[in-house]
């Protein structure tokens, strides 16, 4: 029985050390990657990397070729259209529920977050260090109104989703040197939360995206 588990956690580690190193750009997109090179690069036994290929190509983050071994994802103009839509789908709906359902003291600490942000980055020249607070605090407002489901099966492939988006973010537009016109729209989300208008708030996170999609497009 504990085996069982014990070959689950060694996947699941193995899974979460890849997307780590993915995010970390350690592994580039496009790039060719042998098993024996992951292993190195996780630290975890070959029989771990070998179980979670097959998750990895079911995702679309890695690709088998014949006599050339794995490939990371490329970061292509269907793969962003793609990602993009499927957010849009998935957050669109999740904000409408969010709007009827968050608690007075969830949208306070969201604004107060936000605010502290904006008044931070308008203040102080930008740093790394508050660039990457800032793209923080984006995640994981996005991941809050998917998480205020509490619906399994949508944060998963919601989770898959992300780690494209953010491969994107990172080859396309990073969040350097635009804290302050984030913040401000999702200063403009909250404020539709704020007025539990589920239209409202659905137009405004489409506008949201919309612009970050355009901007990963443009280059």
């Amino acid at each position: 029985m504990g085996n069982g588990n014990e070959l689950t956690n060694l996947r699941e580690k193995a899974y979460a050390s890849f997307t780590r190193h993915l995010l970390a750009r350690d592994l580039l997109p496009g790039q060719f990657v042998s098993q024996r090179e992951l292993v190195a690069f996780t630290g975890l036994p070959l029989g771990a990397i070998r179980e979670i290929v097959p998750r990895l190509e079911a995702e679309g983050l890695l690709t088998t070729i014949p006599q050339r071994g794995m490939q990371i994802a490329h970061i292509d103009i269907s793969l962003i259209r793609e990602a993009f839509q499927f957010r849009l789908f998935m957050e669109r709906e999740a904000v409408a529920l969010f709007t009827t359902t968050a608690s007075d003291a969830e949208l306070a600490r969201l604004r107060r977050e936000h605010e502290d942000m904006l008044a931070q980055a308008q203040a102080e020249t930008p740093t790394p260090e508050m660039e990457a607070k800032a793209q923080t605090i984006d995640w994981a407002m996005h991941d809050t109104f998917i998480n205020a489901l509490g619906n399994e099966i949508i944060a998963k492939a919601y989770l898959v989703n992300s780690v494209k988006i953010r491969l994107i973010h990172q080859e396309r537009f990073r969040i350097d040197g635009r804290v302050v016109p984030v913040m401000r729209e999702h200063l403009a989300v909250i404020e539709a939360l704020e007025s539990r208008d589920p239209q409202k708030a659905v137009e405004a996170i489409s506008a949201h995206i919309d612009n970050a999609r355009r901007l990963a497009l443009q280059i």
